[in-house]
């Protein structure tokens, strides 16, 4: 990774950076097999790394179904079981915190 590259990715963190640039560098981050959906695999790791993956706090088998069903419900727009760049960015839309709390503070 070049230096500039280093900086176009730190810019994403920044207050001036837009909604629709934060929401895709957000649904690049979570979707960790880089297939271009988040899926049900990329939804759990997700949850899993909020609540604290393999600490005492981590949800059971059923409350992980329960709230990745509720998570696909609420944002897979086409219900093909996946949430696609545009239905995440439809989502973030609709959250005023997003953009002001993706961001790094120095």
């Amino acid at each position: 990774m070049s230096f500039e590259d280093f900086l176009d990715m730190l810019s994403v963190f920044s207050d001036s950076a837009t909604p629709d640039i934060k929401s895709h560098y957000a649904f690049r981050i979570f979707d960790f097999d880089e297939d271009g959906t988040l899926s049900r695999k990329d939804l759990e790791k997700l949850v899993n790394c909020l609540t604290g993956q393999g600490e005492e706090v981590s949800l059971s088998n059923a409350e992980m179904e329960q709230l990745i069903q509720n998570i696909l419900e609420e944002s897979d727009i086409d219900k093909d079981g996946t949430i696609n760049l545009s239905e995440f960015q439809h989502v973030v839309s609709r959250s005023p915190d997003f953009v002001s709390s993706f961001k790094i503070v120095l």
